[in-house]
């Protein structure tokens, strides 16, 4: 039981640094006022590639939250096990 406990902790980590990743590869949601006086101008094509991969990255972080949620929870029912 004790290395399914260091296991557990090994992926939460693992985990925690993927979905620390994804956030930050994850683009801002408001240009601000430096794209409008710059006229930082994009293609139709250019602002729906980007759209696409920030809903893959949004979908990714939803996925990778819930597992380590469930893992979190694993890792307390076998430190609880382990306990008594």
């Amino acid at each position: 039981m004790e290395v399914l406990q260091i296991i557990l902790g090994i992926l939460l980590g693992l985990l925690s640094i993927v979905i620390i990743a994804l956030v930050l590869f994850q683009q801002g949601h408001r240009a601000g006022i430096s794209g409008a006086i710059s006229g930082a101008a994009e293609t139709f094509l250019s602002k729906n590639k980007s759209r696409t991969i920030d809903a893959a990255l949004k979908r990714y972080t939803m996925i990778g939250a819930i597992i380590f949620f469930v893992l979190a929870i694993a890792a307390t029912a076998v430190a609880t096990i382990i306990a008594k």
